[in-house]
């Protein structure tokens, strides 16, 4: 048996394959051939990167537009994924409300959504709070889960 090392295989200072090795068998006096090609690994390595890149192309992290962290947030001051209103931390929370006094300051996931009046669906934290209210100054100050909704008129 005779061994054949592949010399590294670098993308960048940061991706680096390292050492890959082969073994071929020795059939008779003739050496067998290797045992994969390189170009179907470099290729798979390449999908893979566009991959990421595509990911994080896709992103927010750094807060650029308008001090948001995370994931398709918008508004201001939100950090997670699909925050929109000011000061959201969490996941859906602040989206599709008529006043911008709504929808605010929540903590958690899907509160302060779907509010038509003034002062709706402020400062939850938990889950399924203060969401598609009507009125004014209603789903505000709830902790846990299912607190606020469907309050005031105008809703559903």
């Amino acid at each position: 048996m005779k061994r054949y090392v592949i010399p590294a295989l670098c993308l960048g200072p940061a991706l680096c394959l390292g050492l890959l090795g082969a073994t071929a068998a020795k059939a008779g006096t003739t050496t067998g051939s290797q045992a994969f090609g390189m170009s179907a690994v470099q290729a798979a390595v390449g999908k893979y990167g566009q991959s990421i890149g595509s990911d994080v192309r896709g992103m927010n992290p750094l807060g650029s537009l308008g001090g948001n962290a995370g994931y398709k947030n918008s508004g201001t001051g939100n950090v997670g994924a699909f925050n929109s209103g000011t000061g959201n931390v969490g996941a859906f929370n602040g989206n599709n409300n008529t006043s911008t006094t709504s929808g605010n300051g929540n903590i958690g996931a899907f509160n302060g959504n779907g509010n038509t009046g003034e002062y709706d669906g402020n400062g939850n934290i938990g889950a399924g709070n203060g969401n598609f209210n009507g009125g004014s100054f209603n789903g505000n100050g709830n902790v846990g889960a299912f607190n606020g909704n469907f309050n005031g008129r105008g809703n559903r």
